[in-house]
This record gives structure tokens, C-alpha cells and sequence, in this order.
């Protein structure tokens, strides 16, 4: 899995919108089957617009279905961007899925700048509440991205789909 974190620039860009690099790095990953834009209100109507998104493009299909385990781990990233954009970056500021020739391609936009904190297991310490959900995205995700913006970030994970 490769996490890539890309510095701000000096260009502010509407809040909502991705980024040149984004928009680029979609394209550049093929052309997507279906895409949603609308931001949910909750990690439960995301997992739903991912939920959707997944069937329309592999159920019914003569000879194509998703494993069970695949969509579980598309709908458990999905659920944990959201959860944390909501939790911990100030609120949801944009939310895209899309299926790509590499996989399921979300983009979570928040309003916070903080990246995702990695925490260390230490086994002397008493365990912990939280801080599981950014480790199992980071496993999950063939590729993770952040990129900090002038209101924000936006999150962009690569979750295959085979």
C-alpha cells in the first residue's frame, strides 16, 4: 500500500471542487464507470451511495459479481473517511466514488488541515479507544493520498475491486 502526502500550494480552490492533481490523477487511472458527487450527511448514506454504485456496475451482469469480502472492505474505507472527516476534520466538504479500470476510487474532502495521526501499538500501555479506523483504511487502500488545500484536504483511496 502506498501513502503519498502532497504539500499545499498558494492557490486557493473552491471548497468543493478537486484540485488539478486530483481531476488528473482520476483520469490518469481510467475511465471511471460511474460517479457520485453528492456530499452525504452521514458514513451510512455514503456506504448507501457506494452500496449503489457497486451494484449498478456489477450486479446483473452476465458472469460479473463482487465477493462478498471486496464489497465489505470498499463499504469499511468508505465508512471510515466519512466517520473521520465528520469526527475529526471538521465536517464533510465533498464526497466522490467512482469505478475506475484499478478499483473503487473515493475522495473525502474535509475542512481540517491536521493529517490522520498513525498510532504506535504498545503493549505496555493500556488499550485504547478509537484510533483503529486510518490503519485499516491504510491496509485496505492499494493507494492513499492526501493533498492539503487553502480550506482543507481531500483524502483519495484506491480500494481494489478483484
Amino acid at each position: 500500500m502506498n501513502v503519498e502526502f502532497e504539500a499545499p500550494d498558494q492557490t486557493p480552490r473552491p471548497e468543493h471542487a478537486p484540485d488539478e492533481a486530483e481531476t488528473a490523477a482520476v483520469r490518469k487511472r481510467g475511465k471511471a464507470a460511474h460517479a457520485l458527487s453528492p456530499v452525504p450527511h452521514n458514513a451510512a448514506a455514503a456506504r448507501d451511495m457506494v452500496t449503489r454504485l457497486l451494484n449498478s456496475r456489477f450486479c446483473g451482469m452476465q458472469g460479473e459479481s463482487l465477493a462478498d469480502v471486496v464489497v465489505a472492505d470498499a463499504l469499511l474505507v468508505t465508512s471510515e473517511l466519512v466517520t473521520n472527516a465528520f469526527r475529526h476534520g471538521g465536517g464533510l466538504t465533498e464526497f466522490t466514488a467512482e469505478i475506475t479500470d484499478e478499483g473503487l476510487l473515493v475522495v473525502v474532502g474535509d475542512t481540517s488541515t491536521r493529517t490522520p495521526l498513525v498510532h504506535d501499538n504498545d503493549a505496555t500501555e493500556p488499550p485504547r479507544i478509537g484510533g483503529y479506523g486510518w490503519p485499516l483504511v491504510r491496509r485496505l487502500a492499494d493507494q492513499v493520498t492526501i493533498t492539503l488545500h487553502a480550506r482543507g484536504k481531500h483524502i483519495t483511496a484506491l480500494v481494489p475491486l478483484a
